[in-house]
């Protein structure tokens, strides 16, 4: 498979991805809040912040490799820290999804964000060896 046939399906996953999440927390997530104690209201709003974070990390790098694949940054660029994939150990964190309070939404939501931020993840390291 060619490597940019790759990055764009990772891209339409992560695209698919983020805009489930943005209809969960436009439309969803505070009908899923009411009548749950405040602190895990509190704990939905953490979690879906993780969720977003995430999508925001691995949006912003899938968006450098795509100026790449068209020519318009080198990978020597694309390996620097500046468009390194962020988030570290808030984004690889993988509780959530077992925490059965939360809405079934957001663990699914949680679930998944995670996988792929933790794919683009290898993908930024592989990217990093390869220009090394």
């Amino acid at each position: 498979m060619e490597a940019s046939t790759f990055f764009n399906r990772t891209y339409d996953d992560a695209m698919a991805l983020l805009v489930e999440a943005r209809n969960y927390i436009a439309y969803q997530e505070a009908a899923d809040q009411r009548g749950l104690p405040p602190g895990v209201r509190l704990q939905v709003s953490y979690e879906s912040l993780r969720v977003t974070s995430r999508l925001t990390q691995v949006m912003a790098w899938l968006l450098a490799q795509k100026a790449v694949h068209a020519g318009e940054l080198t990978m020597e660029q694309v390996a620097t820290e500046e468009y390194a994939l962020a988030g570290g150990a808030v984004c690889s964190d993988e509780s959530g999804p077992d925490n059965e309070q939360l809405p079934a939404g957001l663990r699914s939501l949680l679930e998944r964000s995670h996988k792929l931020y933790m794919r683009v993840a290898r993908l930024d390291e592989q990217v990093r060896r390869a220009v090394a």
